[in-house]
């Protein structure tokens, strides 16, 4: 994690010097149909963007979190002075953001820039339908040294960047956010074992094999590991399996229950045996009481109340602590899952992230100057422009202090409530909650630490979470599915049974598991499915997948 957080940063140094040494020409590229933009921007260095004397205004739209008015956040106010470029916002709050985007290209009534939309609202059929159209901007011929040097530094050092946010037509009608930190490879929230119950046994090593896991459930729900002297333990929970399908179905050699891709073949997974197989142990722990039996009907907040009762050994959450109430530092003592392994699969394999996400930014055709928005974005691709995104100016968020070494560190200002950091840094910048078109990396010797504490921050579990993700997470994590778009054509044929695929999918997981369903049923179940065009289903991501890899 050190050596990676160093070279960005050492990245983002000689990309500002690349900035500062072969800046744009005077004049940009319009988005709109009138031709070429008459803002003239600076060649003479990073900051401002445009040349003295001109003035330039971009309008976005952007999902709002309902902490504050984006007009009034010290961040976006700072960077306009930083850059010379005046920015007003339309922010319908998150939840009726993709209805008011659909009623903006509806009505053609754009914002200049799109913003932290994410592919759940932009979603990759209207990037192609309204890129086709016009209505968005073709960004590929603007990714450049001169223009965008953090955003093509990172393209060059991985080209799957670019591959995944090209449509089929060629052209790419968005960025995406960039995940680079240690914990970019989880796919979801991990599983964690309840370290007290593990000492409470004598466990020194986590189980590796599905049956290793099996002895060990039994040994949570027979041996009282809570040390009440009641038999309430609960070995393993879950909220309809959402959080433990995956690190549970990967020993079995499935990294998603629905469309996958081993070695160039694509497949559907919820029909082949290995599914069936994990169907199979998973019925076998809930028969047996080592699954939640009321893992189909509680909430969240329900598992959480059994975590801080101490009634779990096997569970998942983003940290540990959030389950059970403990410290961070108690959380140290609860592993991370380690990926197993079975009869069915001699590797351990876990879903892993494409450490992707599109349609953070997008520029419409309404745009006066595509180039100072591109230029606009492209410092957050940078370790120092992200860290001043997630951070903001000094004197809101932090300010700065000598530690008890004699070293400069930032110190949360006088104005945070330390009981509630994050709620103040959404109110101070848009990095908060959204898909964002940036780089994500961790904060090394840079976390922002409380004014009293006189000493470097302690990043102790940060550290042992990263380390833990290294020796478990990395060497058996896969994308499942590479992230791709899909023609008009392709998109049309998958949408017509997606949704009835998936919904027959989960709810047959469900009998199965409980019982509700016999094994007996698995041909007719299968045979259900190939019913309800499966076959047509895969052919389609096969082709797309092939374009994909042909790229």
């Amino acid at each position: 994690m050190k050596l990676r957080n160093k070279l960005i940063f050492g990245l983002g140094i000689l990309l500002f010097g690349t900035l500062l040494g072969a800046c744009s020409s005077g004049s940009t590229t319009n988005g709109s149909d009138s031709g070429e933009s008459k803002v003239k921007l600076n060649t003479e260095s990073q900051f401002p963007i445009i040349a003295d004397g001109e003035e330039l205004t971009l309008s976005i739209m952007a999902p709002g979190m309902g902490l504050a008015e984006w007009k009034d956040m010290p961040t976006l106010q700072d960077y306009m002075k930083k850059t010379g470029i005046t920015t007003t916002y339309n922010t319908p709050p998150n939840a009726d953001f993709s209805t008011k985007l659909n009623l903006a290209f509806a009505a053609n009534d754009l914002s200049d820039i799109i913003y932290g939309a994410s592919s759940n609202a932009l979603t990759s059929a209207m990037e192609i339908d309204y890129g086709a159209q016009g209505t968005l901007v073709a960004l590929e011929e603007y990714i450049t040294p001169e223009i965008m040097p953090n955003f093509t530094k990172l393209a060059e050092e991985d080209p799957a960047i670019l591959k995944s946010i090209t449509t089929p037509d060629g052209h790419i009608y968005s960025l995406p956010m960039i995940a680079r930190n240690a914990t970019a490879i989880w796919y979801q929230q991990p599983m964690w074992y309840n370290g007290e119950w593990l000492d409470a046994l004598g466990v020194t090593e986590l189980p590796k094999t599905t049956d290793e896991l099996y002895d060990l459930l039994v040994r949570f729900r027979d041996e009282d590991p809570n040390g009440n002297g009641k038999n309430d333990e609960i070995p393993l929970t879950d909220v309809e399996m959402d959080g433990t399908r995956l690190w549970l179905m990967g020993a079995f050699g499935i990294k998603t229950r629905g469309i996958q891709e081993n070695d160039g073949v694509v497949s559907y997974t919820p029909i082949s045996e290995n599914y069936k197989g994990f169907l199979q142990y998973m019925n076998k722990l809930y028969k047996e009481g080592l699954l939640d039996k009321e893992v189909y009907s509680q909430s969240g907040d329900q598992k959480k109340a059994k975590g801080q009762d101490n009634r779990l050994g096997l569970f998942n959450d983003y940290y540990s602590f959030f389950t059970t109430g403990r410290s961070e530092h108690e959380a140290m003592n609860d592993p991370l899952f380690q990926p197993l392994t079975s009869e069915y699969s001699k590797e351990a394999v876990i879903a892993g992230s494409p450490r992707l996400s599109r349609a953070a930014f997008a520029i419409t055709k309404q745009n006066p100057s595509v180039e100072a928005s591109l230029r606009w974005v492209d410092y957050f691709y940078s370790v120092e422009g992200i860290k001043y995104l997630e951070q903001g100016p000094e004197g809101v968020l932090w300010e700065s202090a000598k530690n008890s070494a004699g070293e400069e560190v930032r110190v949360y200002t006088d104005q945070v409530d330390l009981n509630d950091t994050e709620s103040f840094r959404g109110k101070i910048t848009p990095a908060f909650g959204l898909v964002t078109p940036n780089i994500v990396v961790d904060n090394e010797g840079e976390y922002l630490i409380r004014k009293d504490a006189n000493d470097e921050p302690d990043t102790a579990f940060n550290e042992w979470v990263a380390k833990e993700t290294q020796e478990k997470m990395d060497p058996a994590a896969e994308v499942p599915f590479p992230l791709l778009y899909l023609t008009k054509e392709e998109n049309d044929k998958v949408s017509a049974n997606a949704t009835d695929l998936s919904t027959y999918a989960k709810e047959m997981e469900a009998k199965f598991i409980t019982g509700v369903t016999s094994f007996d049923e698995w041909d007719k179940y299968v045979k259900t499915i190939e019913s309800m065009g499966v076959e047509d289903y895969v052919a389609t991501y096969q082709a797309a997948y092939d374009r994909w890899a042909k790229n």
